[in-house]
C-alpha cells in the first residue's frame, strides 16, 4: 500500500516591494517581464519570502535575484522611501495568491547605484533591461504605481548616493 503525501500549495504573500534602481544622475533601470509577450517594463518588484521577513531584506534580495546587483556593495545606497501602495492584483497573476486574496501592499524603496553597474538578469523573470532618464522611465512603466514612483525620484534622491 503506497502512501501519497499531499503538499499544500505555496502562495505568494500579498506584501511586496517596489525598488527604483537609479544612478545619481537619475537614470532609472527598467526590466522587461519575460512571462508575457506584451512590453511590460517595470522596476524591481517582489513579495516577501516569509511573513516575518523585513521589507528592507525583501528589497535587497529581490534586487540581487532579478538584476545581480548587491545593494550592500560599495557605492550603493538602499533607502526606504516610507511610501506604500495598495492595489488590486492583476487578474492574470491572482492564481499565485491564496483564494480570495485580491489586493497587495507594496513598500517603495530607492537603490542608488554607481554609473555603469553590471546588470545580470534572471532570464526566467526578465528578458531585457534599459537605463532611461526618470521621466522616460515613468512613461515606459506598465504599472501606474511604478510610474508614479519614477516621477517621485528627484524628491527622494536629492541626497545623492552616499
Amino acid at each position: 500500500m503506497s502512501s501519497v503525501t499531499a503538499t499544500a500549495p505555496v502562495y505568494k504573500i500579498p506584501e511586496s516591494v517596489l525598488v527604483i534602481v537609479h544612478t545619481a544622475t537619475l537614470s532609472v533601470l527598467l526590466i522587461r517581464r519575460a512571462d508575457t509577450p506584451a512590453e511590460y517594463w517595470q522596476s524591481v518588484t517582489g513579495s516577501k519570502d516569509h511573513v516575518d521577513e523585513p521589507l528592507e531584506c525583501t528589497a535587497a534580495r529581490e534586487v540581487l535575484e532579478e538584476t545581480g546587483i548587491d545593494a550592500a556593495s560599495a557605492g550603493c545606497a538602499l533607502r526606504d522611501w516610507g511610501l506604500e501602495n495598495v492595489y488590486d492584483i492583476y487578474p492574470r497573476w491572482r492564481h499565485r495568491y491564496a483564494p480570495g486574496v485580491t489586493r497587495n501592499r507594496e513598500r517603495v524603496f530607492g537603490l542608488c547605484v554607481p554609473e555603469g553597474v553590471a546588470v545580470r538578469l534572471n532570464p526566467r523573470e526578465h528578458s531585457r533591461f534599459t537605463w532611461l532618464p526618470w521621466r522616460e522611465a515613468a512613461d515606459r512603466c506598465f504599472s501606474p504605481s511604478n510610474a508614479e514612483a519614477c516621477l517621485l525620484l528627484p524628491r527622494f534622491a536629492a541626497g545623492g548616493c552616499a
